[in-house]
């Protein structure tokens, strides 16, 4: 039995608006597959990479901690 994916409903980053590198991710992947579907905003029939949810959860969490730094 397969399950389908919903369609994916991409959210842009919230720093979109500083004129940056910026991505966007489909948060209604996480629930039905288990991963997060994440793609460049600027480049959106180019490729997307897909992360565990607790991973990418994990990732947010250490952007929002600072263990990253700044650039």
């Amino acid at each position: 039995m397969t399950t389908d994916s919903p369609p994916s409903l991409w959210l842009k980053s919230s720093y979109s608006n500083n004129g940056g590198s910026c991505v966007e991710w489909a948060p209604n992947h996480a629930s039905a597959t288990g991963t997060v579907p994440v793609r460049d905003s600027k480049d959106l029939s180019g490729p997307t990479l897909s992360f565990p949810v607790a991973s990418f959860t994990s990732f947010v969490a250490g952007v929002k901690a600072g263990d990253f730094g700044t650039i």
